[in-house]
């Protein structure tokens, strides 16, 4: 037994899904996430067949099931005992952090990743979900008010520490990913808006010290600057959105279907995108299925999103919001991001499309913390017996 706010929660879980609390469930929620991910699978297959057969395909498929197997575990983990690991969970995502500095390997230039034979693991996907979870357990702990100078900087404190340990992989992508997250947290938390007006122009502040500290190599400037010229870029960078911008155009309004076509290529995108099946996976979907086939994405999205800020609304405690409504600024951002770097409106980052984009950790990583959220929402209300 563990302590969780005054009450003693089991330390080993049953995992028997408790059938009342399934009605619960958001189906809309659970629906829109399947149908994303089985959407990524199709167009990571179809973005790889041509070189790789259905290697991806059977690869993703895997982590889909996997995933799936685990979210059962989480949904069927009684609420307060997944809060009570909140320190364990926060700890080991820092331990982990250190240790990628140690022996992680180097891809893409950040030493982000930790190779376990099977599945390479990324620890800041842990720990940007580890961090939103304990800072949310200590404003619940402050009683939700965080508007003390000491409050304040103890959940900064909670913040940084994973945010430092991700720059100096450098990861720049994530490390903008965990702000967003952490700064929906501070929002949701009732955080005066001029102290976040304030925080937002040191961000900009710190940027600008980054940039010239020497931490950010040239190939990561010039990756972020050459969406603002790309015809003239003539950097990989550049050629990427090149690439990715004739990929999406010859998708039109419904789609070219080139993918189907009997010299077994995937089109275009498959073909001349680099890094199509991850980062650049929007321009696979923009070429094959149009602009329809964007709406339709978006639209699931959109479902997603608004089914979590649902959940927010009606937890039961401070840490059920902080963490749905952090998971909420993760995948606004990301999506933003990712799709807005592909067509040139934001700068190129390294940032993965949620749920769609290849990637066995952040796939399971994800799904996880949807399953938390999920949890969240079927615990909204005691049950009684």
């Amino acid at each position: 037994m563990i302590s969780c706010g005054g009450e003693k929660v089991k330390v080993i879980p049953s995992f028997k899904l408790d059938l009342k609390k399934f009605k619960e469930l958001d189906k809309w929620m659970l629906f829109s996430i399947i149908c994303i991910v089985s959407f990524g699978i199709l167009n990571i297959y179809l973005a790889t067949k041509g070189n790789y057969g259905i290697a991806y395909l059977k690869k993703q498929s895997i982590f889909f099931l996997v995933s799936l197997v685990a979210l059962y575990f989480v949904l069927a983990t009684d609420y307060n005992t997944i809060k009570g690991f909140t320190n364990l969970f926060y700890g080991g995502s820092i331990v982990l952090l250190v240790l990628v500095l140690v022996i992680g390997k180097t891809v893409n230039g950040a030493q982000g990743w930790i190779d376990l034979g099977v599945i390479s693991l990324q620890p800041a996907e842990i720990a940007k979900v580890a961090t939103i979870m304990m800072m949310g357990r200590k404003l619940e702990e402050m009683e939700g008010n965080i508007n003390t100078v000491k409050n304040f900087f103890t959940l900064a404190i909670y913040a940084v520490i994973p945010a430092a340990l991700i720059v100096i992989q450098p990861d720049m992508g994530m490390t903008m990913v965990l702000f967003f997250m952490v700064l929906g947290v501070y929002f949701i938390g009732g955080l005066d808006k001029r102290v976040i007006l304030y925080g937002l122009g040191s961000m900009l502040l710190a940027v600008v010290l980054l940039w010239n500290s020497g931490l950010i190599q040239d190939y990561q400037k010039t990756r972020i600057t050459s969406f603002m010229n790309p015809d003239t870029d003539t950097s990989d960078s550049g050629y990427h959105l090149r690439q990715s911008l004739i990929g999406i155009g010859s998708g039109g309004f419904f789609g070219a279907h080139n993918s189907y076509s009997n010299d077994g290529t995937g089109g275009f995108a498959s073909e001349y995108v680099p890094e199509v099946e991850t980062d650049f996976i929007f321009a696979q979907i923009g070429e094959q299925w149009g602009t329809i086939g964007a709406i339709i994405l978006l639209s699931f999205y959109g479902i997603l999103i608004s089914r979590m800020i649902k959940i927010a609304k009606n937890s039961k405690d401070i840490f059920g919001r902080c963490v749905s409504i952090g998971m909420v600024s993760y995948f606004f951002f990301a999506i933003t991001q990712n799709i807005g770097m592909t067509i040139g409106l934001m700068p190129i980052t390294g940032i993965t499309l949620p749920l769609v984009s290849y990637g066995g950790s952040s796939l399971l990583t994800t799904i996880l913390s949807l399953g938390i959220v999920l949890n969240i929402g079927m615990s909204k209300k005691k049950i009684y017996f």
